[in-house]
């Protein structure tokens, strides 16, 4: 390993990262508050603003990913259909497999310029989570509860309001509803053969409605779904601790254009649509285990400097005084102040390797245990 490989390994670099993103975060959230003044003066002015705020604290995780770890992203698709990327709006469908998997998708955001205009279907517990979960909240990302009684409606009314966005967005779902292991995958296919759907291997059975009741609600304003299937080359299993250590993945993300006039309207056969989709993903899995790579060309979009301009921005701005505060407790000699000074690294430790924790795949979900034996529905 050489120097700056050992440098990035190091906890203190960690924890350099887990306080300029958590205190740059939280002022981003206290400026997000202040913006809520302009939703009944001027609602899309309020949605802009936000878009901006957002990309302050999800480009700092990209830039952990593209500059720190350098981990690369390539992807397969049409030449034509790769030039309408970033120009409009669009769904997509990503697998849902990998700790980063949803970093791989904000890297893509960010590569095609509309990482702040990301949305995503997310569990609504995350609305809650300092930071990132309160950055969703102000822009208008979709709340559920994965009950569907209770979250036909307020999904629906969620997802209207994004008609009049005022700026290209992608809209992110997980249709499988959860990270894939080995037991979910067992429970998943119990549940494909007693409804006479045909197995998959590398994928968990699709959750229908929501993708259907995305289509229904967004069609007309966005006029493609993006079917992204994601894997690593070498069979790598990337995780998050893995980039903050600076460990470079390869990621290969094949990508199809599909036509928003090839999906039904029918919800039973959009449906149905959406299983012969990750059937035909499930295929496109099992081709790259083989040979190592997706079909189409190729492309590599290149790395934008804003995420590691805003970086640099915040630390600069955050690190001189928060090392001035270190030395003057250290010169201070009060071993009250010494002894306050390691709870609070204690504690940021602590943070640190709970938020990587969030991440992990088998803390992922309960989908699949024991206890839970009530059969998931459609």
């Amino acid at each position: 390993m050489d120097l700056f490989g050992l440098l990035k390994s190091q906890f203190l670099c960690h924890l350099i990262f887990f306080y300029v993103f958590i205190t740059s975060g939280l002022i981003v959230n206290i400026l997000q508050l202040c913006t809520l003044v302009l939703w009944p003066i001027n609602k899309q002015l309020f949605r802009k603003v936000n878009c901006r705020l957002s990309y302050c604290i999800s480009s700092q995780l990209v830039m952990l990913l593209e500059w720190w770890s350098g981990t690369e992203c390539t992807i397969y698709t049409d030449p034509q259909a790769y030039s309408k990327y970033g120009k409009e709006n669009a769904i997509v469908v990503l697998n849902h497999k990998f700790e980063i998997d949803f970093l791989c998708g904000w890297s893509l955001a960010e590569r095609l310029g509309i990482l702040g205009n990301s949305k995503v279907l997310a569990k609504k517990e995350l609305a809650y989570v300092p930071i990132i979960g309160w950055m969703w909240y102000f822009t208008e990302m979709i709340f559920c509860t994965r009950k569907w009684e209770q979250d036909r409606q307020t999904v629906a009314k969620s997802l209207m309001h994004l008609r009049d966005y005022p700026e290209k967005f992608l809209f992110l779902i997980h249709c499988e509803g959860t990270r894939f292991t080995e037991k979910k995958h067992q429970i998943s296919m119990q549940v494909a053969q007693a409804k006479g759907l045909p197995s998959l291997k590398h994928h968990l059975l699709p959750r229908t409605k929501g993708f259907a009741i995305t289509v229904s609600c967004l069609r007309g304003v966005v006029p493609a779904v993006y079917d992204c299937t994601l894997n690593f080359r070498n069979n790598e299993n990337p995780t998050l601790l893995g980039v903050l250590n600076g460990k470079k993945y390869h990621a290969d993300c094949y990508v199809r254009r599909i036509p928003m006039e090839d999906i039904p309207e029918d919800d039973d056969q959009c449906s149905a649509w959406l299983h012969k989709l990750y059937q035909e993903k499930d295929a496109f899995q099992e081709e790259y285990y083989r040979t190592g790579t997706f079909p189409e060309s190729c492309q590599v979009p290149p790395r934008r400097p804003w995420a590691l301009i805003n970086w640099l921005f915040w630390a600069s701005l955050l690190l001189y005084p928060f090392f001035q505060f270190l030395v003057s407790m250290v010169r201070s000699g009060s071993s009250l102040t010494l002894a306050s000074f390691v709870i609070v690294f204690w504690m940021a430790s602590m943070g640190v390797r709970w938020m990587i924790g969030v991440t992990e795949i088998d803390k992922g979900s309960t989908y699949g245990n024991t206890d839970n034996k009530q059969k998931r529905s459609d």
